[in-house]
């Protein structure tokens, strides 16, 4: 077959491109983003070429475009005009998942780490095929198992029936395409009915504990979940843990990855571990050795300086990385950066922006950026309303990188959907 992939940078279609292009498929890139991006290199690697125009598409191809394409844009044109197959992402991955035993990973946060921390597990032991959010894919033609990060934007894993689906946490986010919290927690509640077999949610979470289902396991830091770590300690290695299944002992754990919702990811990634027959020490040899996501607290050390770059965009994801950072370096000052994506985002949530922010010793906010949203639409709506009620706080761009050079011994946090390389490289080139 061959695939013409429009988006194909975008950190879904990039693993799915991988994973069609190892199933000895021809597969063509598109992208409207000119720059290069954290995706790509995985691309070159398979010397999967990505075009500046759209040319190549013909009648040969079949369509998967991302969901940031609108109708109108000029490949869905042309394919509308050449009569092809054509597929949104998620209405191709909802064919390609009937195809395995999907085990769906959803939740509005921390489902890029666990879907990358379970595959680990997994691929290493067993075998998996898996497609995960930080743009990582992966086919394996003798495993039946696909482990599949499920995004809820726009509703879009109620495309899928897995056989078994992992809730990680459900908050109000994606204010352009949800109600209120009642509307997101209908969305799962219907995630949940169609999952086969089981579904493992955070029992921690209020709003997880409202899903109604005998399908339901929960798991947590609290004695009410069934799935449950226990003496735990927190250190600047990572953090250790008993974990315990229906008041039975099942092992001691460590994880060099830090914050107690990442021991909340691994009771989940254990239990699904277990559920599918690994023994406790083929966990535990796995998950002590997973250091994390792309994009998830990823670090560069510049002498007394370390620059993290964090996928957070949402208030909750920006308490957890402040989390990270304090327990892992208790002796730095910890600094954030945060570049807020999309108005409607800001617009629900600067005050929540702010009350994190002060968490900081100090911190700075770029420019909005708009993604898919015009700034006509948001008029009022900027970043200086996060600015102006959070305590030693102040504007920042590339014109002005040269103001973090004042701090030293400390941690600086560059948070947010847009990949911050264009900040990051000239904080560098200053050094």
């Amino acid at each position: 077959m061959k695939y013409f992939m429009a988006g194909i940078k975008g950190v879904g279609m990039s693993a799915l491109a991988c994973i069609l292009n190892d199933l000895g498929n021809t597969v063509i890139g598109y992208d409207d983003y000119k720059g290069e991006t954290d995706t790509t290199k995985d691309l070159v690697k398979r010397k999967i070429n990505i075009y500046e125009d759209i040319s190549l598409l013909n009648k040969s191809s079949t369509l998967i475009y991302t969901g940031a394409i609108n109708k109108e844009h000029k490949v869905i044109k042309k394919a509308k005009k050449l009569g092809i197959k054509m597929y949104e992402y998620y209405e191709f991955i909802k064919e390609f998942s009937k195809n395995y035993e999907t085990i769906s990973i959803a939740g509005t946060h921390g489902k890029t780490t666990t879907t990358a921390m379970l595959s680990k597990v997994l691929d290493n032991i067993i075998g998996c095929n898996y497609i995960i959010g930080d743009g990582s894919g992966k086919i394996n033609k003798n495993s039946k198992y696909l482990v599949l990060e499920s995004c809820e934007y726009k509703r879009h894993f109620l495309n899928y029936n897995p056989t078994y689906a992992v809730i990680t946490n459900i908050d109000l986010d994606h204010v352009d395409c949800y109600n209120d919290i009642d509307d997101i927690i209908s969305a799962f509640q219907t995630f949940t009915e169609q999952t086969k077999t089981q579904v493992i949610a955070c029992g921690d979470d209020l709003n997880t504990r409202k899903l109604v289902s005998d399908k339901i396991l929960y798991y947590g830091l609290e004695d009410s979940n069934q799935i449950k770590a226990t003496n735990i300690k927190y250190t600047k290695e990572g953090s250790s843990f008993d974990c315990v299944i229906n008041n039975e002992l099942f092992g001691r754990f460590n994880i060099h990855v830090f914050g107690s919702h990442m021991i909340q990811n691994a009771l989940a990634v254990i239990y699904i571990a277990k559920t599918l027959g690994l023994t406790k020490e083929e966990i535990e040899q796995n998950i002590n050795t997973f250091k994390g996501a792309r994009r998830r607290f990823s670090e560069i050390k510049v002498k007394d300086v370390v620059l993290v770059d964090d996928y957070a965009h949402h208030p909750r994801e920006i308490k957890t990385v402040i989390e990270h950072a304090r327990q892992k370096y208790k002796d730095k000052q910890v600094i954030a950066v945060l570049i807020p994506y999309t108005y409607s985002r800001v617009k629900a949530f600067y005050k929540d922006f702010a009350k994190e922010l002060e968490r900081c010793d100090y911190s700075y906010v770029t420019n909005i950026v708009p993604a898919r949203e015009s700034k006509k639409d948001f008029k009022g709506i900027n970043e200086h309303m996060i600015i102006d009620i959070t305590k030693n706080c102040e504007f920042i761009d590339e014109q002005s990188i040269d103001k973090l050079y004042k701090h030293k011994n400390a941690v600086i946090l560059f948070m947010g959907c847009k990949d911050p390389k264009w900040l990051i490289d000239i904080y560098l080139k200053g050094k």
